[in-house]
């Protein structure tokens, strides 16, 4: 590490943040590349006159994938590191989408943009390269700028994809649009590849000694772990259901049926997996030195299914809430709801800084009773409520889960540095499955209902961190290849 680990300064672009800077432009274009279709949505719908069902399911086609890439791309990252891996989703992504904006028929759309969910997993292989080139003391606010930077990627597609469509000026202008942003990421791809490296100079890439699921360290850790994979499933079988002729009719029965029949038979595989990695620790412990707490791992996996899932829930809700309960014109409402992400380029880093500050644990447990309370309040909206006051609280709200994000980050690589990608899947998988439990709940309940949900939700997660969260302290072990045993610092 360079000698200038002592200040924090974002402002240089030499050495260690350099490699901020080109990382979380990295995320930024998956990020166009993935969810530019929100915005390019209506345009696509009036093109291919797509009724309004059919447009929806694009857009929950769009985060399905996530899910399992997030997980599968937190072991890949981890293997064969970040460099080579960002530059792939980034080439690859580019021309899934460039076959999408070029695509036909309604199956082809539908084929392509699920596939395209595995673009969102870049986020992944950001974490374990800020980790590799950041000290513990600055963790958190690099993974905040990184997170909320990258996650403006939305924001920039909203900003800029509809109006070149609209330049372009005939009917096909959103397939120009897309091919565009496309062509933009792969190329920026090609230019990660050729300036980045994986470590700072002399540093060791710690892998994990297997590959396939990640090492636990204790018997009560192989249960929890096996049981923690559930929920990533249960998201996918809700989709399905979701699809399913009992919902919007969108697959036939005999296709919900194979998918649950897939789903439950790729989670034996996984348990299967968990256990060929892990089940010699219960013949022989594993010694105290080299052990960790899955319970940390899990309650992480939790409190992001809170932050980042509401994050995209409401993001995907508010413009349609402020209009339906408050009659707003429609640019307005888009307007108010576009605040929504803006939030993310100082509350993110925010949360990450506060917590190097202040300690990870109890910066979590005040921004979770913030989350709690503010989504408890707007539980009790009513539509005679000041527009001004909702407006407000949902803002309040924004910031807290926002700041929550860049806290769960600030300490998912502080567990253990091989694993920071596997770790940092999982988590990021769950703040899918958030997104997608809170959207099935705004899809059956009405706006008031959908916030109590989630301000309840969160009020458990705030219990879990009291109770069972542990403050990092002391060292991380890591066994060099030669068998030497390092310590990393987390405090």
């Amino acid at each position: 590490m360079s000698h200038d680990s002592t200040r924090f300064n974002p402002l240089s672009f030499t050495g260690r943040y350099r490699i901020l800077h080109l990382t979380w432009f990295a995320f930024f274009m998956s990020f166009v590349v993935w969810l530019g279709l929100g915005p390019m949505m209506p345009f696509i719908q009036e093109a291919l006159d797509l009724t309004n069902q059919q447009a929806k399911v694009l857009l929950i086609l769009n985060v399905a994938m996530t899910i399992p890439a997030r997980v599968i791309v937190g072991m890949l990252v981890d293997k064969f590191g970040p460099k080579i891996m960002y530059s792939s989703i980034l080439i690859l992504g580019g021309f899934i989408s460039i076959a999408f904006a070029w695509a036909e028929t309604y199956e082809e759309l539908a084929m392509l943009r699920f596939l395209s969910g595995f673009i969102g997993a870049g986020f992944v292989v950001g974490i374990r390269m800020i980790s590799e080139w950041f000290p513990a003391k600055q963790t958190g606010i690099a993974q905040g700028i990184y997170g909320g930077w990258g996650n403006f990627g939305s924001a920039g597609a909203a900003m800029t994809l509809p109006f070149i469509a609209v330049a372009m000026g005939d009917v096909d202008g959103w397939r120009y649009a897309i091919t565009f942003a496309s062509i933009a990421a792969i190329t920026y791809g090609v230019f990660y590849f050729l300036s980045v490296s994986d470590t700072p100079k002399g540093s060791t890439y710690f892998k994990p000694k297997k590959s396939g699921a990640m090492e636990v360290t204790s018997k009560g850790d192989l249960f929890l772990y096996i049981l923690m994979n559930i929920p990533l499933f249960l998201a996918l079988a809700v989709l399905a259901w979701k699809l399913s002729p009992e919902n919007m009719g969108l697959i036939t029965t005999e296709t919900t049926y194979a998918i649950y029949l897939a789903l439950v038979a790729t989670y034996g595989v996984q348990v299967w997996k968990i256990w060929s990695v892990n089940s010699h620790i219960l013949k022989k412990p594993v010694p105290e030195l080299h052990r960790y707490k899955f319970k940390q791992v899990a309650i992480l996996d939790w409190a992001y299914l809170v932050t980042f899932g509401t994050e995209l829930a409401v993001v995907s809700m508010l413009a349609m809430f402020y209009v339906s309960w408050f009659e707003l014109p429609k640019i307005t409402a888009a307007l108010l709801a576009g605040i929504y992400p803006f939030i993310n380029l100082v509350a993110r880093p925010g949360g990450g800084w506060i917590s190097d500050k202040f300690g990870r644990r109890k910066t979590l447990i005040v921004i979770f009773a913030g989350i709690a309370t503010s989504f408890l309040v707007l539980g009790f909206v009513e539509k005679d409520w000041a527009v001004w006051l909702v407006v407000g609280i949902t803002i309040v709200a924004g910031i807290f889960s926002k700041a929550g994000s860049g806290a769960v980050f600030a300490m998912v690589p502080l567990i253990q540095r091989r694993m920071t990608g596997q770790i940092a899947g999982m988590a990021g998988a769950y703040g899918n499955v958030g997104a997608v439990m809170f959207l099935t709940v705004n899809s059956m309940v009405d706006y008031d209902m959908f916030f109590m949900v989630i301000g309840i939700v969160a009020a458990v997660v705030l219990a879990l961190i009291i109770f069972f969260l542990e403050e990092p302290e002391g060292t991380m072990t890591e066994v060099l290849p030669d068998g030497t045993v390092q310590m990393i610092d987390v405090k």
